[in-house]
């Protein structure tokens, strides 16, 4: 195995603990709002509203997937559907005021708990992996 490998290993390695990490601090930040959950209705927030297939389509799930979250998300008063005034047959998802407010709880903690994490990172270190982690996804998006 190369060094470059080695590398490539770590990364791997040290992406899928992050992710089990997120995933088990999401649900203790709110145990009703799983990672994914929170993701779909932060990117609700984020674009003033969408529907089902566009959830679907830029996350790349299922949309079975998607209507379980949102059917979840609408159970605890955290979303609601809104007729789209352009095309009266098209759903709008939105978060409600409820689940705006959740959110942004959730983001907050969620921000502290990053800015502790990082709290002895100086800021070229901090600079430097921010620039990776964009570059890292920016690949992702171009390679689909």
């Amino acid at each position: 195995m190369t060094h470059r490998d080695d590398s490539v290993e770590t990364i791997q390695q040290e992406m899928t603990a992050f992710a089990r990490r997120a995933r088990a601090t999401a649900a203790r930040m709110h145990p009703e709002l799983s990672l994914v959950s929170y993701t779909l209705l932060a990117h609700l927030d984020d674009q003033h509203g969408c529907r089902a297939t566009d959830l679907a389509a830029h996350y790349f799930l299922d949309k079975s997937t998607v209507s379980r979250q949102i059917a979840a998300l609408e159970k605890l008063d955290f979303v609601e559907r809104r007729v789209d005034p352009e095309d009266h047959r098209v759903q709008v998802l939105h978060p409600t005021e409820k689940g705006a407010q959740v959110l942004a709880n959730v983001t907050a903690s969620r921000r502290k708990a990053f800015r502790e994490r990082l709290a002895d990172w100086d800021e070229d270190d901090l600079d430097r992996f921010a620039t990776y982690l964009l570059r890292y996804n920016a690949a992702q998006e171009r390679l689909g």
